[in-house]
């Protein structure tokens, strides 16, 4: 990938894998003659390991550069879109029970790609502000490219 990259902060897979050992920890300590606790305690132990793993798979959730951004598509597939191929980028803010979320979009055609704070390691705003950026020297190169020809 190349550009600027944004990427989940390294303490996520960590919590995560924690999480999983805490879950086995305590129905262990509490649930030992429960098969229904193991079971419930297994899923939500490979769910947070398997939810680790792809962070440690595709830690680098966005990145842009002048010619369009790469995003991660699925499980941990990458996906290239050129500029033209997307077809907004904004900033979703949503405030529920006194708790305010703010999410990344990017509307490319039939998809859209959702990025939060925690996926990107910095603030939403600043990524947009960057991807405007970029978006718009594309969009001056193309516009150079077209009066040279």
């Amino acid at each position: 990938m190349s550009g600027q990259p944004w990427r989940i902060k390294p303490v996520l897979p960590v919590t995560k894998g924690l999480g999983a050992v805490a879950v086995v920890v305590l129905v262990t300590a509490f649930g030992r003659d429960d098969a229904v606790q193991w079971v419930l305690a297994g899923a939500v132990t490979i769910g947070l390991a398997l939810w680790a793993l792809r962070d440690l798979v595709a830690p680098i959730r966005l990145a842009a550069d002048a010619e369009g951004v790469t995003v991660i598509d699925g499980f941990a597939r990458r996906r290239w879109l050129p500029w033209a191929q997307i077809d907004r980028v904004r900033l979703d803010r949503r405030e529920r029970l006194g708790l305010t979320t703010e999410m990344l979009e990017i509307d490319a055609e039939e998809a859209l790609y959702l990025y939060s704070l925690h996926d990107l390691g910095a603030d939403p705003h600043d990524v947009l502000a960057e991807l405007e950026q970029l978006r718009a020297e594309n969009a001056k190169a193309a516009e150079q490219d077209e009066d040279a020809a």
